[in-house]
């Protein structure tokens, strides 16, 4: 994936790499299947000379990543009014009005994001140089496979869980804001932090942030459409947070010779964005995480047979 160039000393990315690490991490950052599990693996099985480890390569990310968490709120953008309107609202009354969904959603993004970020900071770094090799990888990604189906299967005996169904889907029609932030904003503070928190398990290459999100958010209760809405909300803030942190790498030193690259790699990451959770969010109208769950297992799986043997 990843060629040298004599001139200069720089590392560069070639256009055709850039629009195929693009398209992938508009794909599989959305798709319970893990982003950086395939950014991993895919580039060992093609025979690219990948170093994740490289100041250049990450700067590079940093251009997909926040292509995505751009596409995100803006597809979201209507709901994004609302809820941030509503922070707005409780900030200027210093409450949360009882009937105010979007102000209440606003905060238990809040609360589920403060976690998961303080986590990525502390440890990412250290996780990602211990695992980011392809062997663990596969690992991983079998391992996403197994929370998957544990998610399908644990989601209707999970203590309390038929009980909070119901309540969401009764959610109170006084309350101001679509249906859907209704029932998102019936969750709890513990369980919004709890489903907050599983996001830093993305840490771990193989290991999908939406995976594990939506897995937590239907044993919680949600529904599978709801599940995938509050996953991507919650992720919207950490992967522009954490792309925007980085965002100087990019137009420093260690962005040079992959500037044209970066921004190629953006549009083609924002564009398998787009068709990803406009996809999902239908999908998951009548459907389940279960496909997801085999192929991760089945990839997973396959990828350490080829690395072992």
């Amino acid at each position: 994936m990843v060629v040298l160039a004599a001139s200069g000393g720089h590392h560069l990315i070639t256009y055709f790499q850039a629009i195929v690490i693009g398209l992938l991490q508009g794909v599989t950052e959305l798709f319970p299947i893990s982003s950086l599990g395939h950014a991993v693996i895919l580039p060992k099985l093609f025979g690219w000379n990948l170093n994740q480890k490289e100041p250049y390569y990450l700067a590079f990310l940093v251009a997909t990543h926040l292509a995505t968490a751009i596409v995100l709120f803006l597809f979201f953008l209507r709901e994004w009014v609302r809820i941030l309107k509503g922070l707005g609202r409780s900030l200027r009354d210093r409450q949360i009005a009882p009937d105010d969904a979007d102000a209440r959603l606003a905060w238990l993004l809040v609360v589920g994001t403060i976690p998961a970020g303080i986590l990525g900071l502390l440890f990412e770094h250290q996780l990602r140089s211990l695992f980011a090799n392809p062997t663990a990888a596969a690992v991983f990604l079998m391992v996403n496979g197994l929370i998957l189906f544990a998610a399908e299967r644990l989601r209707r005996r999970a203590p309390g869980a038929p009980e909070r169904a119901q309540a969401l889907a009764r959610s109170d029609e006084s309350a101001t804001g679509p249906e859907a932030e209704q029932r998102l904003a019936a969750l709890g503070y513990r369980e919004a932090v709890a489903v907050g928190s599983a996001q830093a398990a993305a840490l771990f290459p193989g290991i999908s942030r939406s995976g594990v999100t939506m897995g937590g958010s239907l044993f919680v209760g949600l529904t599978h459409e709801d599940a995938a809405r509050y996953a991507f909300l919650l992720a919207t803030p950490i992967i522009a947070a954490a792309a925007l942190l980085k965002l100087p790498d990019l137009f420093g030193p260690d962005g040079n010779g992959v500037r044209g690259p970066a921004l190629a790699g953006a549009l083609c990451a924002g564009l398998a964005a787009w068709a990803s959770v406009k996809f999902l969010m239908r999908y998951f109208e009548t459907n389940r995480l279960t496909p997801f769950a085999w192929y991760c297992l089945l990839a997973g799986f396959g990828a350490l047979l080829v690395f072992v043997l």
